[in-house]
């Protein structure tokens, strides 16, 4: 099995539109299947954040329109930040943009701070916020061509919606992700296409997977229906000095790097996408946090890749 790799930014820690169009061209011409953003607002750590925020649908309904081929999504969106009927419009709309290569993925949000900083209701409890937006996400899109779609639940409530747009896809692929131990993996068994993990301790990856798949076999679904993902930082040398130089120029340590993530020289990063890959992880998503250097990537795409 041949390991997807996918190049996904954290534009909040300091990116404008043309730097992240940058990355996207260079992903897609070196052959990554898709490129990913975070859907976030305020920087996180030491990392300053200007010039600012870009908001992620309106910087990907860009994209769809400056590349040709890869595919195009969010790691996650959350579901503080737009009412579902808004979100199913936009997200279909982006879909149509760029030729049916969106995907979605959707959280419940963790970080209070970006909350605060832009006047946005942060409630104590979020995944039945969650499950409902993804109940209304997916029944918008489904909903056959002229007829129309209800929903009432305890926080959105649906009223003979005429379900428009529609994807350019017949369906959009839902990405769920999240450590809860049996709630999470539920509700990926009702609604996901893809379930990830985000910069898993590396010995929890397969008995997370099985736990999954518990799930699955639970709601009548096959394992073979959703694609098993992680999210990994990615700092990659040719040599040791060019992978330490790569681990400063983004604030992180080289012996954190190499225990948590694909980190180190080639050789060093094929031999964790390969233990990954063991771990039945069919695909990981590159956390690239220095949006400038497109070296980094043609160097993973020529000679970490194809040895995965």
């Amino acid at each position: 099995m041949t390991l997807d790799l996918r190049v996904f930014v954290e534009p909040q820690q300091g990116a404008t539109y043309d730097a992240q169009l940058a990355v996207a061209r260079a992903a897609e011409e070196l052959g990554f299947s898709a490129f990913f953003r975070s859907d976030h607002f305020v920087a996180m750590g030491a990392w300053g954040g200007a010039p600012g925020p870009t908001d992620s649908w309106t910087t990907l309904a860009g994209l769809a329109r400056e590349t040709t081929t890869i595919r195009l999504g969010t790691l996650v969106t959350s579901v503080t930040f737009r009412h579902p009927g808004v979100l199913a419009i936009q997200v279909a709309q982006v879909d149509q943009m760029s030729g049916g290569r969106v995907e979605l993925g959707l959280g419940a949000g963790w970080f209070a701070r970006e909350h605060e900083a832009y006047g946005i209701p942060f409630p104590a409890k979020r995944f039945g916020i969650l499950e409902e937006q993804l109940a209304v996400v997916t029944g918008l899109w489904s909903t056959p061509d002229g007829e129309t779609f209800s929903f009432a639940g305890e926080h959105y409530t649906l009223t003979d919606s005429p379900a428009l747009p529609k994807p350019h896809q017949a369906k959009i692929p839902v990405i769920v992700g999240g450590g809860g131990p049996t709630r999470t993996p539920a509700l990926a068994a009702r609604f996901a296409d893809e379930y990830n993990q985000a910069f898993p301790d590396l010995a929890a990856i397969a008995p997370r997977i099985a736990v999954v798949d518990e799930a699955l076999a639970d709601a009548g679904r096959e394992p073979s229906s959703i694609v098993h993902s992680a999210a990994l930082v990615v700092a990659v040398g040719r040599d040791e000095d060019e992978f330490r130089r790569r681990a400063a120029a983004i604030g992180r340590e080289p012996a954190e790097l190499r225990e948590h993530g694909v980190a180190g020289t080639v050789a060093e990063a094929a031999d964790r996408l390969a233990q990954v890959r063991a771990d039945g992880v069919e695909r990981v998503y590159l956390q690239v946090l220095d949006l400038h250097d497109l070296d980094h990537l043609e160097l993973i795409a020529r000679e970490v890749a194809p040895q995965v």
